[in-house]
């Protein structure tokens, strides 16, 4: 496979973007050029997905023909290329929901190309090899983020995206703090070179410091308990597009990273698999609770993304193929429910006299939306863990690989996570879809459309009664990350 292919998955949505402000005068040709970009990048990343699984190498690209470790090296092996195509395929789904959504900020001319420079960034972030390279591709993930919810509908959004900017800075110091100790100690950012360096001496002095500050990143970064505190409103105040990305998708940058940290930098490191249990737990709690007693559908769905991402922490934490592979699933599978569920309360909102996803408006509204009923009450079966969605299928493989590791302790509080999870998914479809409306509220005739999250759950639905492929893909992926020898061999020698 011809070692470029490396590159489209974010240069393709980096070019779209600067030529869809070309037709930033004609909305309807900018968001399908958009839509198309997304579609093309997506069949990129599809590509060398397939390859690098047929092929059973990684595919690498050095920049500027500088061989490893000197220069940037571009990496698509099969957990990076996976996660570029969950999160276009997702980012796809968002744009063909903004196409049909009554925001004002979707008609704004940047609207698109910084949804583009937000896949840039997030992909890049997923096939870079080298750590500084991480940090560039994790602003640009920020400036995009954080401007797309500046410029929302709601009021809220500048306070929401000021929060998420300076906490995003402070994550971005932790990762340059951690850039320059590994480098003080190492000499190399590459992440290949500096897995072989740090097992050869890993008792150099900075080390230690180095390991802290990028798990503090990384925690920020898919909003773990306690850098959790930016996510609620960032992501209830986004525009309905954009918080379910933000919610789905975007958050597994940090996830992505936990599985590079126990599965390459730190082998072994038994006390940070430890910590990953121990925040996960805390996690599917803390998010379980929280959606639990609030009052708002975008802001429950918010906090539920803690809960979830709990559980793939604990099979991360855990470390062992079968947990990694339900690590990953449990990611895909997330992503697809969660950006659903989050466009379908953004319909209701729509739909509601006062647009918000406050309960005490939206209560009732699904007496006249009733596909969009049944949408609800199958993504939130998902989200629980209930067949045949492929919900059920990531988490008895979370449940299974505790047993694989005779870890019946934090199983048992998994166990009592996921109860809560069915309370406030039953709750909400309760308040929805059987209380009766306010006094004197009126739905709207129009709203949002539903093609999107109809796609996004379908999807799942057939993920779950046929989720061999998935399943297959992430137990291959997981032999590959429990065995490092192949990344290194192919990148660190080059």
């Amino acid at each position: 496979m011809n070692t470029h292919i490396a590159l489209l998955p974010f240069l393709i949505p980096l070019t779209g973007a600067a030529l869809a402000l070309l037709v930033r005068g004609n909305r309807v040709v900018q968001a399908g050029w958009t839509l198309g970009t997304l579609l093309t990048a997506l069949a990129a990343s599809g590509y060398l997905l397939y390859g690098v699984w047929v092929s059973g190498q990684p595919v690498v690209f050095q920049m500027g023909a500088w061989v490893a470790p000197f220069g940037i090296s571009i990496v698509g092996d099969l957990l990076s290329a996976t996660m570029a195509v969950m999160c276009q395929l997702v980012i796809a789904a968002c744009v063909l929901y903004a196409m049909g959504s009554k925001d004002t900020v979707v008609t704004y001319p940047t609207f698109y190309p910084l949804v583009l420079t937000l896949t840039t960034g997030l992909t890049g972030g997923m096939l870079t090899g080298d750590l500084f390279n991480l940090f560039v591709f994790a602003e640009l993930l920020v400036i995009s983020g954080a401007v797309l919810t500046a410029i929302s509908d709601d009021r809220s959004g500048v306070e929401a995206a000021f929060k998420y900017f300076y906490i995003s800075v402070l994550a971005g110091i932790f990762l340059l703090i951690a850039c320059g100790s590994l480098y003080i100690s190492y000499g190399t950012l590459n992440m290949a070179d500096l897995a072989q360096r740090i097992a050869a001496d890993p008792g150099q002095p900075l080390t230690g410091v180095a390991l802290v500050f990028l798990i503090a990143f990384f925690m920020v970064k898919s909003a773990v308990v306690p850098f959790h505190f930016w996510q609620p409103d960032f992501h209830t105040t986004a525009p309905t597009a954009i918080s379910a990305l933000l919610s789905s998708v975007v958050v597994k940058l940090g996830v992505y990273g936990f599985i590079r940290l126990t599965t390459l930098l730190f082998v072994g490191h038994a006390g940070l698999r430890v910590l990953l249990v121990i925040l996960g737990v805390v996690g599917v709690f803390f998010g379980g609770l929280g959606a639990t007693g609030t009052h708002n559908a975008k802001r429950m769905l918010a906090y539920s993304t803690l809960g979830q991402i709990g559980f793939m922490l604990v099979a991360i934490g855990w470390g062992t193929p079968l947990a990694l592979a339900a690590a990953i699933v449990f990611a895909f599978n997330h992503a697809l429910l969660k950006a659903a569920m989050l466009m379908l309360a953004g319909y209701l909102a729509s739909r509601a006299p006062v647009k918000t996803a406050a309960f005490s408006v939206i209560a009732g509204l699904g007496q006249y939306a009733p596909v969009a009923g049944i949408l609800f009450l199958l993504g939130g079966m998902g989200l629980a863990g209930i067949p045949p969605l492929n919900g059920f299928v990531s988490k008895l493989m979370v449940f299974r690989s505790g047993v694989e590791v005779s870890d019946y302790a934090v199983l048992a509080l998994l166990g009592a996570g996921s109860l809560i999870s069915l309370v406030y998914v039953g709750r909400a479809f309760t308040r929805l879809w059987w209380e009766p409306m306010p006094a004197g509220s009126k739905a709207r005739p129009d709203g949002d459309r539903l093609y999107a999250p109809a796609l996004l759950i379908t999807l799942s639905l057939a993920l779950g009664v046929w989720g061999e492929p998935l399943v297959s893909l992430a137990t291959t992926t997981a032999t590959w990350l429990t065995d490092p020898s192949n990344y290194l061999k192919v990148i660190a020698l080059q």
